[in-house]
């Protein structure tokens, strides 16, 4: 599956899925726009991208930002004067729920990342993705259709609201020719339970799975890839779960 010269913007690119992302993505041959708030982590990440051929564009930014969201595409138009591909990748993780009162807090902080990041992006994409006929996939989460815990209930409406735009915004963008799907994970070996607060009531070391398996990073990776291909040309507006068949149990 070769992406040479196929521009692709990663959101939350310095760990986890969208490292992972940036990395499959270089070794088939694309130009990786690397975007995150982590510049060490980034660095890293770009390293071992440019170890594969081409030197990736590295821009820190936080993306629930508007002015940030903007100036990060801005840049990558700039530098490359085209996009291929977008992937809606920033994700965190906080709690709150409506006994211990912290839900509203937990829901702002959540919607703005999760959610309303990945309409913004979108949208000031959407032009250029138009041009080169384009993909957006949006990583989402089995949270988005199963209720996890009520500690992250937030969580769960982002994703289930990310899951809802991903099927508006592929009928909106099927005529001009730009295909939109989302990727729901399950467990998967990533830092999100670790940066979602101080304290830790979830992480994967208690969640069994009917594979008895948790994924890798690389396995969700290999799906982005999928959906962004020739290979799946008639797919649009789809959510493809890939969670070691927890929801089979849950």
């Amino acid at each position: 599956m070769s992406f040479k010269n196929k521009v692709v913007f990663i959101s939350g690119a310095s760990s986890g899925i969208g490292a992972a992302t940036a990395k499959e993505f270089s070794k088939e041959g694309a130009y990786v726009v690397i975007v995150d708030r982590n510049e060490t982590k980034m660095e890293k990440v770009a390293a071992e991208c440019e170890s594969y051929g081409k030197k990736p564009l590295v821009i820190k930014a936080d993306v629930s930002e508007d002015d940030e969201a903007k100036a990060a595409i801005d840049k990558t138009i700039q530098k490359f004067e085209k996009l291929d591909i977008l992937v809606n990748n920033a994700g965190i993780l906080r709690y709150g729920n409506l006994i211990d009162g912290r839900i509203l807090e937990a829901y702002d902080e959540v919607m703005a990342t999760n959610l309303r990041a990945a309409i913004h992006l979108t949208s000031l994409a959407v032009p250029h993705l138009i041009k080169t006929k384009g993909s957006i996939v949006n990583i989402s989460s089995i949270a988005g259709s199963h209720v996890v815990s009520p500690l992250v209930v937030a969580y769960s409406v982002s994703k289930a609201g990310l899951n809802h735009f991903t099927r508006g915004a592929a009928l909106e963008l099927a005529s001009y020719g730009v295909r939109v799907n989302a990727i729901s994970p399950g467990p998967v070996y990533t830092d999100i339970y670790e940066n979602a607060g101080p304290v830790h009531p979830i992480d994967n070391s208690n969640i069994e799975t009917p594979l008895g398996t948790i994924s890798d990073p690389i396995e969700i990776a290999h799906l982005v890839l999928f959906l962004s291909g020739d290979k799946a040309k008639a797919i649009t507006g789809s959510n493809y779960v890939s969670d070691n068949g927890y929801l089979l149990s849950h």
